[in-house]
């Protein structure tokens, strides 16, 4: 396996600038896993006695699995901002699932899991990897054979729930969908790309992600504007427009909303740090 990046920040996670208290790797699964996995990633922290780094992050709209030095969890999706502060000296070793694989994990519809998480071992239960994660971490959790050692149990775990069924596949067409095409600002539009009925599109979201088809589109228009305002693409006006708000006003309230903290404010910590 070889890693995607390592260290990039990419427009998910709204780290900081400046924030060195992580070194981020992440990795593609084996062929075999990707209907179930979309990636790996192993943050590995130090941060100093006394301090702490929160890290914030807008969730894509898939389930994760985590296992870290002193928990291992489960995690529907947080439908606000994710926070996770660090402090001491650490690590974990994280599974961003496909949209199809949450349900398959949990067994359960996975409005049972928005904003909540559970012990892996509730789900896994004999199959939970926990223990070989943690033993393959613990001499050096830099290490790329300690990470391919941790996601191979990772992937023997999750192998027993393959094939993907239709509705997954049917669950991870939607999203495909909603992340490639920008222009798609309405549920209606989504509708018509994917010839369900409306009902039947809020049915299937809600059973298979736990959310609702305007969050999936309002999700990754905040993503797009996550990468404008970290590089300083256009005004606050301009990046509204292109992503189709109304005005600035409307973006800034979605924004706000979700982060806390106005665009304008978020863009000029990136610029300040950039100049």
């Amino acid at each position: 396996m070889e890693p995607d990046s390592t260290d990039a920040v990419e427009r998910a996670h709204l780290r900081a600038p400046g924030d060195r208290s992580h070194t981020m790797y992440r990795y593609a699964p084996d062929a075999d896993l990707a209907p179930l996995v979309q990636r790996f990633w192993i943050p590995v922290w130090s941060v100093p006695p006394g301090q702490e780094s929160a890290q914030h992050v807008l969730q894509y709209p898939v389930a994760l699995l985590v296992v870290a030095h002193d928990y291992a969890r489960f995690y529907g999706v947080v439908t606000g901002l994710s926070t996770t502060t660090l402090v001491g000296d650490g690590w974990a070793v994280g599974v961003m699932l496909t949209p199809a694989a949450g349900a398959l994990v949990a067994g359960v519809d996975m409005s049972t899991s928005t904003d909540r998480h559970v012990d892996i071992a509730e789900v896994l239960g004999p199959a939970d990897p926990t223990d070989r994660v943690r033993a393959a971490m613990a001499a050096d959790p830099h290490d790329p054979a300690a990470h391919r050692a941790a996601m191979a149990a990772y992937g023997d775990a999750l192998r027993p729930l393959l094939p993907v069924d239709a509705e997954g596949e049917l669950v991870d067409r939607v999203v495909a969908l909603v992340e490639s095409r920008p222009d798609l600002l309405r549920v209606a539009q989504l509708c018509e790309a994917t010839g369900l009925g409306e009902r039947a599109l809020q049915r299937l979201v809600q059973r298979r992600l736990g959310l609702t088809p305007k969050w999936l589109i309002q999700r990754r228009r905040l993503h797009e504007a996550a990468e404008r305002l970290r590089h300083g693409e256009g005004s606050m006006a301009e990046t509204a427009a292109v992503l189709g708000y109304a005005d600035q006003a409307h973006f800034t309230r979605d924004w706000t909303a979700v982060t806390g903290t106005p665009p304008a404010r978020f863009a000029a910590s990136h610029r300040q740090a950039q100049g």
